[in-house]
């Protein structure tokens, strides 16, 4: 737990202090938080007490399917570079029912934007209906490590 900062009135305990105690103080708030990463990073600790861990930071892997004109639009070859452009791992290939499916791994936030672009844009010959996601699930380590069109 953090220490109090604060005296009585709530002005900040380094305020009628010189420039130095300022600095030392910042730094011991930013040592806390370096702290707070390192061991998020090496998985030591799942959350620290009373913060919150960055929602944008979690991998997550989802399965998804896209419903339209989708196939023979080159959907695959643009799904494949926006994936790598936001970062991301996984696969995607034509089904025998007309659609494309694949998987998106990676962090949630760049997930989260892939998961939009192929519901709202797709390849620029392509009319999408409808994108379905699914099994998605928090994972600790990426299964993949590139982003591959499957044939």
């Amino acid at each position: 737990m953090l220490p109090d900062l604060r005296e009585k009135g709530g002005a900040p305990r380094w305020a009628a202090e010189s420039p130095c105690h300022k600095i030392r103080g910042s730094a011991r708030l930013a040592g806390v938080g370096l702290l707070i990463a390192l061991l998020s990073a090496l998985g030591c600790c799942s959350q620290a007490p009373g913060l919150s861990m960055a929602e944008g930071n979690t991998l997550v892997s989802v399965d998804y399917e896209i419903f339209g004109k989708v196939q023979r639009v080159f959907f695959r070859k643009y799904t494949q570079a926006e994936g790598k452009k936001l970062g991301l791992v996984g696969w995607v290939q034509n089904t025998d029912r007309g659609t494309v499916q694949g998987q998106l791994q990676g962090p949630i936030s760049k997930v989260r934007s892939m998961q939009e672009w192929l519901e709202k844009r797709g390849s620029p010959k392509s009319h999408i209906d409808r994108a379905n996601f699914n099994n998605e699930k928090v994972i600790s380590k990426l299964d993949y490590s590139d982003f591959q069109i499957v044939k």
